[in-house]
């Protein structure tokens, strides 16, 4: 299997974990030459929350795209493959977490999934769930979970 495109899907809780998994990606796409594609979900409610601190609430023609770019983490994810020289593109999107990463794998036709997290008890999942552990186990693709930065 040809590893072609990487999608990175980062969260609300990634930013310590950024230069993670910035490395994380780095290691693994650029010996394959491979795109990646940067990927931020909102929830309804953290795209709205978004939308307000950015002063753009209220518009109608706002891209999803744009806000995703916006991001604290995807920009310090993106100035770490600027200086490796990988393509990339950043891909916003609005819904449930979990769900919305496995479509955009899917539409994107990812080879790989990255997604990062933090370790959690057994009660913890078990009561909670876990995004990454729902992609891991609904993924069309191998997933890599990066662990790091206590969030």
């Amino acid at each position: 299997m040809a590893l072609e495109r990487v999608l990175v899907a980062v969260g609300p809780g990634d930013k310590k974990r950024a230069e993670e998994m910035a490395q994380t990606v780095i290691d693994i796409a650029k010996p394959a030459d491979a795109k990646v594609v940067l990927s931020h979900v909102f929830t309804r409610d953290q795209y709205d929350e978004t939308l307000e601190r950015l002063n753009l609430a209220g518009r109608d023609d706002v891209d999803p795209n744009e806000v995703a770019s916006q991001h604290a983490t995807i920009h310090t994810i993106t100035e770490k493959l600027d200086e490796h020289g990988l393509v990339y593109e950043i891909r916003g999107s609005i819904g449930p977490h979990e769900d919305e990463i496995i479509r955009l794998a899917t539409e994107t036709d990812a080879d790989l999934i990255i997604v990062g997290g933090r370790e959690r008890s057994p009660t913890g999942k078990a009561v909670f769930g876990s995004t990454a552990q729902k992609v891991l186990l609904s993924a069309p693709c191998p997933v890599t979970f990066v662990k790091g930065g206590n969030s």
